[in-house]
């Protein structure tokens, strides 16, 4: 995904080689897997500028970094993860700071305060920001979406539905209709009757279908390249501490925002709904560097993109409670109570924000409201898990066929040319779904119609029953069953055309095309369950409770209860979806349907691999993701997994004195960190440097502090020891030495090693024997094991 801007393999803080191709030797990466660097001055001896090299007294002052830091040391290159337990310290140690002050004066005490709500008014600004671009993405996708059929002569602004609005002509069974909305055959022919105006139509919309799909990847592919597909993978590895920077930049989110509406509009089968919580998280990161706390804080930047992620649900499907559970369930990687509140403050507010916008046209907040108004039978239970089954299926068989086409999508010529590969699948989508009307259709105007629960006075196709004694008892008429043959095609080419849609150089989500396949497998099943009733009353399983007369199935909520399976098999959600559907629906009574089918979903795909399309997208793009779903099972040591193996080269460590700046460079041009021993012989560890660190603070002494050549010391130690008098001055570096890192006793089972770093958000851990180091292992190291023991491609952890 990143071939195109990416020359880094994904860096380690252990001893690993890293290849860097356009970052000077002074700026090369971060370790991705490096312990806690101190950044309080406790435990730190402070000197005064006034001291000689020798601690007598002279012109030239010793730099210490600690006294007078160093701007970019303590930060993160691109491509690298953050250590999660230094943040969380800088952020204890600037709080404490905050507090202490305030009593001290009324400005003082003022700074406290705005700092304590400083959370709470950015997440008012996430929840406003987000809430307004979805409305504003919700009517752009549906005008667009409609211009593909027709225009309205009021103004072309207006969608079809709003340019009938004040017409006074349409009936109600013929309620699309009006005069003010024309379509391109009435324009161009000047009648949409007939052969002739059809094929002007069909052409037109293919037209329109490949405009927007050509926009769409040629904006991506020009401007932003993170701004394609769903984002949900991505933002998941950034949450769990690594950093990819631009992929939640403005650019990102203004290109996002434009080609959303596009490819939406393009008829492709894709939704929005996922894009959405990229978008969501744009807006957070963009807000956060208007507030110092989150700007200069990785961990705490991380919380406000938690929240954001649950206000992209929120937004998208108008489920505030289901967005904050997505966010807790499926997304995010710390979630402190804290980010709990905050979270479900940011979505209330965006879901505000869209309800007053109105985008829907049905002044309500849901994407999909239905009212069903028969109960459900315990019997029925049988039909829902045979639902659940399929989407377990169904969700089982779309990611690896979908992973396998997006594996020959990187491997092949294929991945060369997006702009080809979307005109081609646009293509291909139009021609094949104009002639069906339920492909035709957008992908949530398909998933309304399915869930609808048929009225008298329903106009629609799947609503054709011979219902001469009203709502009750209704037998099909020939129209219902033209309506599910082309369902039954619509089905087939749904599931066919979204193992290739998604994954492309466009914006592409995945929740609605998962629905709208679960949506007409229930709506088949429904009918065909409703139709078995009404012939077959007395059946035993019928009899007392399906009576002659009785409205006793409801096809829209079997479509429901199919959508949900389908959607949970795709991504192995199961409270939060269940939480979304019921929101959509407003049934409480429906919930004990929808945990069923959701729960057999589930159970059924993990017997064939326990891995949801996200985290198979992560791992198929070699993301340092440390899933903390994924048990380790396994009897191995740490000191199996720690490196150097037995035939790698000795560890490379820095003595804390004795080297000079040059040896330290040259040590330091191949790794990501280095541990610091008391000396080569005796192995002993004082603590943990890093690279990016050293490197930067050797140049900045060079620069800023007298006499500092290539013979100069570099001491970590507390105290310097005795020099001679014509030697060079040293350069004090111990304010960079990480004093207290993470270690494990080289007899440490492994399952408990990775439960540490998934934790505590680790990125190495030192390895001993006795106090004396003998290793290290870093979270690629895990990665790489885990994936050797699986039977996997370990060399596959390469952040591609």
């Amino acid at each position: 995904m990143f071939a195109e801007s990416q020359h880094v393999s994904y860096p380690q803080s252990q001893i690993v080689e890293i290849s860097y191709h356009k970052v000077p030797v002074a700026n090369k990466g971060l370790a991705l897997d490096i312990t806690l660097l101190a950044l309080s001055t406790g435990g730190y001896e402070e000197h005064s500028p006034g001291r000689g090299m020798n601690g007598a007294g002279g012109p030239t002052a010793m730099m210490d970094p600690l006294e007078d830091p160093v701007p970019g040391v303590g930060t993160y290159e691109d491509f690298n993860t953050i250590d999660w337990v230094r943040e969380k310290s800088k952020d204890r140690d600037r709080h404490r700071e905050i507090t202490s002050k305030s009593k001290e004066s009324m400005g003082a005490l003022l700074h406290r305060i705005s700092d304590a709500f400083s959370g709470w008014l950015l997440m008012l600004l996430v929840g406003l920001m987000s809430g307004a671009l979805a409305g504003g993405i919700d009517i752009s996708a549906h005008w667009l979406t409609d211009m593909k059929e027709g225009v309205c002569l009021n103004g072309f602004w207006f969608n079809h539905e709003h340019c009938c609005w004040t017409s006074n002509e349409p009936t109600f069974k013929e309620r699309d209709k009006c005069p003010d909305w024309k379509s391109w055959a009435e324009l161009i022919v000047g009648t949409g009757e007939g052969g002739f105006a059809y094929v002007v139509n069909y052409m037109m919309f293919m037209f329109w279908a490949l405009l927007f799909s050509f926009l769409a990847v040629t904006l991506v592919k020009s401007f932003a390249p993170y701004a394609c597909g769903s984002g949900i993978p991505e933002i998941k590895t950034i949450l769990s501490g690594f950093i990819i920077r631009g992929y939640l930049g403005k650019w990102t989110l203004i290109v996002k925002t434009i080609t959303l509406v596009l490819a939406v509009s393009s008829g492709l089968s894709l939704g929005k709904e996922g894009p959405l919580v990229h978008v969501a998280c744009c807006c957070a990161n963009i807000l956060c560097h208007l507030f110092t706390k989150y700007r200069k804080n990785e961990a705490k930047r991380r919380e406000v993109l938690s929240a954001a992620a649950a206000v992209g649900v929120s937004v998208a499907f108008g489920a505030p409670i289901g967005g904050v559970l997505f966010s807790l369930e499926e997304v995010s990687y710390y979630f402190p109570l804290k980010t709990l509140w905050r979270s479900f403050f940011a979505a209330l507010v965006a879901a505000f924000t869209l309800r007053s916008i109105n985008p829907f046209g049905n002044s309500r907040l849901v994407l999909f409201y239905v009212e069903f108004h028969a109960p459900w039978h315990l019997l029925e239970l049988g039909p829902f898990i045979l639902l659940g089954i399929f989407g377990g299926l169904w969700g089982a068989l779309f990611i690896r066929a979908n992973i396998a086409w997006c594996r020959r999508r990187k491997t092949t010529l294929l991945g060369h040319y997006p702009i080809v590969e979307v005109l081609v699948v646009a293509g291909v989508t139009a021609l094949v779904s104009f002639p069906n009307s339920y492909t035709r259709m957008s992908g949530a105007e398909l998933i309304k119609e399915l869930f609808n629960d048929c009225s008298l006075l329903d106009s629609s196709q799947l609503c054709r029953y011979n219902a001469g004694n009203g709502l009750a008892d209704r037998p099909a008429d020939s129209g219902l069953y033209t309506a599910l043959w082309q369902l039954s095609l619509a089905l087939l080419f749904k599931m066919g055309i979204t193992v290739v849609t998604f994954g492309m150089k466009v914006p592409s989500g995945l929740f609605i095309p998962s629905m709208a396949v679960g949506a007409i497998a229930g709506r088949l099943l429904g009918v065909g369950m409703e139709q078995l009733a009404y012939y077959n009353h007395d059946w035993a399983i019928f009899r007392g409770w399906c009576t002659p007369g009785a409205d006793c199935i409801t096809p829209g909520l079997y479509a429901m209860v199919g959508a949900a399976a389908c959607l949970g098999g795709v991504t192995r959600m199961t409270v939060s979806l269940v939480v979304i559907m019921f929101e959509l629906t407003g049934g409480l009574e429906y919930i004990v349907p929808l945990m069923a089918a959701t729960m057999t979903s589930k159970w059924v795909a993990d017997a064939f691999g326990r891995e949801g399309i996200y985290e198979a997208h992560i791992r198929l793009n070699g993301y340092p993701f440390l899933e903390p779903k994924e048990e380790f099972e396994h009897k191995s040591l740490a000191v199996d997994v720690m490196r150097p193996r037995r035939a790698d080269p000795a560890l490379a460590v820095l003595t804390q004195e004795g080297m000079t700046v040059e040896e330290a460079l040259v040590a330091s041009t191949r790794y990501s960190g280095f541990p610091v021993v008391v000396s080569q012989e005796s192995q002993r560890l004082v603590g943990f440097v890093l690279r990016r660190d050293l490197l930067i603070s050797i140049d900045n002494a060079r620069q800023r502090q007298e006499g500092v050549v290539s013979s100069s010391q570099v001491l970590f130690t507390e105290h310097p020891p005795a020099q001679a008098a014509d030697a060079p001055p040293p350069v004090r570096l111990r304010s960079l030495l990480d004093l207290s890192p993470f270690t494990v006793a080289d007899h440490t089972p492994m399952d408990i090693t990775v439960d540490i770093f998934r934790k505590l958000g680790l990125r190495q851990c030192l390895v001993t024997h006795n106090g004396r180091l003998l290793g290290i292992i870093t979270k690629k190291d895990i990665l790489k094991h885990m994936a050797q023991m699986a039977n996997r491609d370990p060399d596959s952890i390469l952040f591609n």
